[in-house]
């Protein structure tokens, strides 16, 4: 039989970051293209500890369908915490729970866009969120990055010259793939210039409580006067990815519209999970798990960045975050330099899976410090290192 799919789904093409992670499965392989948390970094002793316990005190809410706007306890523990640490949230924002940011991006297209709107996004961007965009039929607009993120004069180029964005797409902290970390001022402006073009913003911070230097600079839904700010946080770097537990504070009417968009893809985030993360804050010293986890990833990626230090890849140390984007010498084929450093048993993923937009200047590699060993991390810094010299 012949299939016929949807519009919407025809010329999806797969996570280039995905299949690539196939070869991960190979056996030898090192995993610089993944971007899983590290397995040290994950607090599997209070997770079992609040598992049993839960399972022995309260089966019945832990097993029973939940309410889609997510288990209320967590939301309210999760409103108080995001307000009282990262200042955001007035009384006309709601929240929901998600399953994962990756959700809140869903959920958040969904409600806004119509096919042929556009999505303004930083270029490179998350192949993830790109093609939750793409799967809607939006028109996306690629803006360059820039050492202190996205070049603002480029954003308020398109801003003029498009007529129907829906938002603008940013990871301010530790952006995947580049690491860049938007500055100050550049988030004032980007903020200044949706509420002057009258768009929203959608803000994605999984990378956040990842900061291994430097001060933490407010949130773009610090500045949300105007109600244009959607904020996606998630517990899956610093938690659990498994469980799946996101959020996003925005506007009550625009919550009400994705809670009515979540009823029609999963009803409600599993219980089970939220419940578990909501005894987590509740009962466990989080803010010491963190510094316990951001000393896990400082080391990888200091161990990294040493180890590829005076060869031709070009690269930003990042202040925090997952990921290391190392720029290639010119004339180098990019997708040929992943092919050759998988054939030398390192996974790596070429830039191009990340453009916005056909075309964008890219000629990179991304390479994850979070998931491989200690040991790992010094042999594929050593292959890579051999392979740059061939270059």
């Amino acid at each position: 039989m012949t299939y016929t799919f949807s519009n919407k789904m025809g010329n999806l093409a797969p996570s280039a970051i995905r299949e690539i992670l196939k070869a991960t499965s190979q056996p030898g392989i090192i995993p610089f293209a993944a971007g899983n948390p590290a397995p040290e970094a994950f607090p599997i002793e209070a997770v079992r500890e609040i598992s049993a316990r839960l399972l022995e005190e309260r089966p019945v809410d832990c097993l029973q369908y939940g309410i889609t706007e997510g288990y209320a306890p967590l939301r309210q523990r999760v409103r108080e915490d995001i307000r009282n640490r990262l200042r955001i949230g007035s009384e006309e924002d709601d929240l929901i729970i998600t399953s994962g940011a990756q959700q809140v991006v869903d959920l958040a297209t969904k409600a806004l866009c119509n096919e042929g709107d556009v999505v303004i996004a930083e270029s490179p961007s998350f192949i993830g969120s790109l093609n939750t965009f793409r799967s809607y039929g939006v028109r996306l607009r690629g803006v360059p990055l820039q050492a202190d993120g996205m070049d603002v004069d480029a954003l308020e180029a398109i801003l003029r010259a498009e007529s129907n964005v829906r938002f603008i797409y940013t990871i301010p902290n530790y952006q995947n793939p580049s690491g860049v970390t938007m500055g100050l001022e550049k988030r004032r402006r980007v903020y200044e210039l949706a509420r002057q073009y009258n768009v929203l913003i959608l803000e994605d911070n999984p990378y956040g409580e990842l900061r291994y230097e430097g001060e933490a600079l407010p949130c773009i839904k610090s500045f949300d006067t105007e109600g244009i700010v959607i904020y996606a946080g998630s517990f899956s770097k610093i938690l659990s990815p498994g469980l799946r537990v996101g959020y996003a504070l925005a506007p009550a009417q625009i919550i009400a519209k994705m809670t009515v968009g979540k009823q029609a893809s999963d009803v409600h985030t599993p219980i089970f999970n939220q419940i578990i993360v909501d005894e987590w804050l509740k009962n466990y010293d989080v803010a010491a798990h963190i510094e316990h986890i951001r000393a896990i990833y400082k080391a990888k990626r200091d161990l990294m960045c040493g180890g590829l230090a005076g060869t031709v890849l070009q690269f930003q140390r990042p202040a925090g975050g997952l990921f290391l984007w190392c720029g290639l010498p010119e004339g180098v084929d990019m997708l040929g330099y992943a092919r050759r450093s998988v054939e030398k048993k390192v996974a790596v993923v070429p830039g191009v899976a990340f453009a916005v937009e056909p075309g964008d200047p890219i000629n990179a590699v991304r390479l994850n410090f979070s998931t491989p060993t200690d040991a790992q991390l010094k042999q594929g810094v050593e292959i890579l290192s051999m392979l740059n010299a061939e270059l």
